[in-house]
């Protein structure tokens, strides 16, 4: 018979001896913790779900998408089923490694790690998941499956399998996203005086106001004379520059002439003073050597002439510029604002001062961004150390009228990694979540709002930080300011340089001039561990290196660093 406190049994169905009870008793229990768990989506046990037990992955957010970042909580894991097709059992995959680096905190849908306990899960009247405690459920009836759900074992309706997590975007994506992102909007222009507009980048051509010289100038001390030799010549001081116009210079005449003066009207050529020989007494002048017309006199228009583009837009303005901008007759220059960036330090690990110690470290990053950013263009705030504090970091991401928020460390999914979560609670855009990079694969790039900031966030990782700046932080700041795109060059690397299976690798590099009539090429650093500055200092460039290595002799893609040396630098104990 059926009971309401039991599923139904056929008579002489499951036989048991006399003395049996409890051993029946606990089959019964068994046998309906089963059928509990079949009717809310299958259990490991009954084969159904392949060990998920019908809960909803931690990799997945309110919203049903996969975990851009490829993380996943735990699972309970059936040891009778088959291979996963799942990419993170793959130890060999992007995905796999950063899984296996961080793990998300406790987030109430999962296993909860303080204590152990699992979280059974029970199903609402309207098909939502809910937690239960792990005891010993009420036995039920067995009942039909509902129409939308498939029964165990049902080939027809199998249970679908969880979206895998996206691959994060190559490198040299990455960086295409960062700079079409910071050229989205429109660039700002405004006029400084040339002493404050060293820096910027121009917003407009620089077109010549004037011909470049205005009139024909001597481009010597000497003399001026008209027409073949010897000249005659009147003592005295002659022309000199800044004064007006000069008369008329008639044929076999000569006059003394300084360097930038205006040339009078009909003059032949320009003596040097050297190449002159001089008779004060019958006041003749004589030429050492074969005099040619035209000769050491700049002609009005020689540089250029008005209208005529002197440099581009985008040009960045340092001082040659301005001295043409001056020299072209310009008293302001039309630039794009330097974009201003804060740089916010998280971690409760990190001392500001002294030596490391009892667990706690020097904070690298804080003395280091300010001026990278800087020699990159920006206009920096300095350092805002927050520490492990995820109200700290959302004040601060709403309070900021800053262009591109800079944030070290947090980008993982332990559990004090702030960023993630306070991003997706402020609605910011992902733009670029993860890099197959390394180091630095957990970098970023993130808009807070359509009209609000952008946020590129670091590793915490020095190296892996560097690698943030060059794959994100560069050409987003590069597209604000209105920067155009560097073209990218090659050099040969002189060693075999191992890497990445996948990702690719940016390794640090000095240059070094070639031997014996060779080429010049770059050499790979020791110390280029994630967390290691001292490659990186004795460098002046990063290797792109592709999946699987390079060897000896290949060209590779050179990133330079913004301070870059004119000339080699030393070994030393660096390589």
């Amino acid at each position: 018979m059926t009971g309401s406190d039991g599923p139904h049994r056929e008579p002489g169905s499951d036989f048991r001896p006399a003395g049996s009870a409890s051993e029946c008793a606990r089959e019964e229990e068994e046998r309906a913790v089963e059928q509990a768990l079949a009717l809310v989506g299958g259990s490991d046990r009954t084969g159904g779900s392949g060990g998920s037990g019908g809960r909803p992955s931690r990799s997945q957010d309110s919203r049903g998408h996969q975990d851009s970042r490829g993380h996943q909580g735990p699972r309970d894991v059936n040891p009778n089923a088959g291979p996963s097709s799942d990419p993170s059992s793959d130890p060999s995959s992007d995905s796999h490694a950063r899984r296996s680096s961080d793990s998300h905190p406790y987030d109430g849908r999962d296993n909860d790690p303080r204590d152990g306990r699992t979280a059974a899960p029970a199903t609402t009247t309207a098909g939502t998941t809910t937690a239960a405690t792990a005891t010993t459920p009420e036995p039920v009836s067995e009942q039909p499956p509902p129409p939308d759900r498939a029964a165990p074992g049902d080939p027809a309706k199998p249970q679908p399998a969880p979206t895998p997590a996206p691959p994060p975007p190559s490198w040299n994506r990455a960086r295409a996203i960062a700079a079409r992102a910071g050229r989205g909007g429109p660039a700002a222009t405004i006029r400084l005086p040339l002493d404050r507009a060293l820096g910027h980048v121009l917003a407009e051509a620089l077109g010549a106001l004037t011909d470049l010289p205005s009139f024909d100038t001597s481009a010597m001390d000497g003399w001026a004379v008209a027409g073949p030799g010897p000249w005659t010549f009147e003592a005295g001081a002659g022309l000199l520059a800044g004064r007006g116009p000069a008369a008329a210079l008639p044929d076999g005449t000569a006059v003394r002439i300084a360097t930038g003066a205006r040339v009078p009207p009909d003059t032949t050529a320009v003596i040097r003073s050297e190449h002159a020989q001089v008779d004060e007494a019958r006041g003749l002048l004589h030429a050492r050597r074969s005099v040619v017309t035209g000769q050491d006199i700049r002609p009005r228009g020689q540089e250029c002439r008005s209208g005529e583009q002197l440099v581009p837009a985008g040009t960045v303005v340092t001082p040659a510029v301005l001295g043409l901008a001056a020299a072209a007759g310009y008293d302001a220059l039309p630039v794009v604002p330097r974009p201003r960036v804060d740089i916010l330090v998280l971690g409760d690990e990190l001392l500001n001062a002294g030596l490391p110690h009892d667990g706690l470290i020097r904070d690298a990053l804080g003395p280091m961004l300010g001026p990278w950013l800087r020699a990159l263009g920006a206009e920096v705030t300095g350092p805002r150390r927050l520490g492990d504090d995820a109200g700290a970091l959302r004040d601060a991401l709403t309070s900021s009228d800053a262009d591109l928020i800079v944030t070290t460390g947090g980008t993982a999914a332990g559990p004090v990694d702030h960023v993630h979560p306070v991003l997706e609670a402020l609605g910011a855009e992902l733009l670029v979540d993860g890099v197959a990079v390394r180091p630095g694969h957990p970098m970023l790039l993130a808009r807070l709002s359509p009209d609000g900031p952008y946020l590129v966030g670091l590793p915490g990782n020095p190296l892996a930080a560097v690698s943030g700046l060059l794959t994100l932080a560069e050409p987003l700041l590069a597209g604000i300011a209105g920067r155009p795109a560097q073209d990218p060059y090659r050099a040969l690397v002189h060693a075999e340089v191992h890497g990445h299976p996948h990702d690719t690798r940016l390794v640090p590099v000095v240059h070094r001039p070639g031997r014996a009539g060779g080429r010049d090429h770059v050499a790979p650093l020791r110390y280029n561990g994630p967390a290691m500055l001292r490659g990186i200092a004795a460098a002046d460039g990063l290797a792109v290196v592709q999946p699987g290595g390079v060897r000896s002799g290949t060209e590779v893609e050179i990133l330079d660093l913004p301070w870059a040396p004119a000339t080699p630098w030393t070994e030393g104990c660096f390589t």
